[in-house]
């Protein structure tokens, strides 16, 4: 069995989790990483528009589009 190395950033989130002494805790600590991960994905999105990659049939074909894993049958 081969053990993962974890970069700073892994480390110091399971840190932070670690620390956590409630519910009440836990979803604040996971509000602000959504919201860093919604920051981010807002900018990359305008960051796309503004280079012309995504437009808006590019939006439409998105909304149409089935992009979850398939469930087994």
């Amino acid at each position: 069995m081969q053990l993962a190395t974890m970069n700073p950033a892994q480390m110091m989130i399971l840190e932070s989790f670690a620390g956590v002494k409630d519910e009440k805790e836990l979803n604040d600590l996971m509000d602000v990483l959504r919201k860093f991960y919604a920051m981010r994905l807002e900018n990359e999105m305008k960051r796309l528009y503004d280079n012309g990659v995504l437009d808006e049939k590019a939006q439409s074909r998105l909304l149409d589009e089935h992009l979850r894993t398939p469930y087994m049958k």
